[in-house]
């Protein structure tokens, strides 16, 4: 699937445009119309749109944030889930009167999803997926997007302070 968005770094719908299709799990290509003349003059061209959003799903032009457009023209393209609901740990841990720790920090694990197949438990803190670091809860939902159902992932988490490995997990 080829996906382009044409932005600014002011728009609003651009930015829910981007949000909704990152947690979709959809890949697409960027371009600030604002910075990139050449981007502004191919939008123009492609579309005879000059407003942004417009984005373009495999030669398909959607003008504006239209869901309804974008789910009809993506399909079920959901990302895997691993059935974790999860928080930025720094503001748990200074919740808590404790130093700030970076990740992604565990509240609730669902039965038999690939979470509790992960070995993860409430309170655990996720480091890493698939060798890219996790910061925060955002973090963990990009680093979820780029992976499709069926793919084998790496788990670095904290538990009671102590470092922990889980690989091989398949979504």
């Amino acid at each position: 699937m080829n996906v382009t968005i044409y932005t600014t770094p002011t728009c609003g719908y651009c930015r829910q445009a981007k949000d909704y299709l990152t947690k979709k799990g959809v890949r697409f290509v960027e371009r600030d119309v604002s910075s990139d003349r050449a981007a502004a003059d191919e939008m123009v061209r492609k579309t005879g749109q000059m407003g942004v959003p417009v984005i373009i799903v495999d030669g398909q032009i959607v003008v504006g944030f239209d869901r309804a457009r974008l789910e009809q023209l993506l399909g079920n393209t959901r990302p895997p889930s691993f059935g974790l609901s999860v928080a930025d740990a720094s503001k748990i841990m200074q919740k808590h009167g404790m130093p700030p720790l970076f990740g992604a920090f565990v509240g609730k694990v669902a039965p038999s999803s690939a979470g509790e197949r992960a070995g993860l438990k409430e309170g655990d803190i996720i480091t890493e997926i698939n060798m890219k670091p996790i910061r925060n809860a955002d973090d963990l939902a990009q680093a979820l997007a780029g992976l499709a159902s069926g793919s084998r992932v790496s788990i670095v988490f904290l538990r009671d302070g102590q470092q922990s490995l889980r690989s091989e997990i398949v979504l």
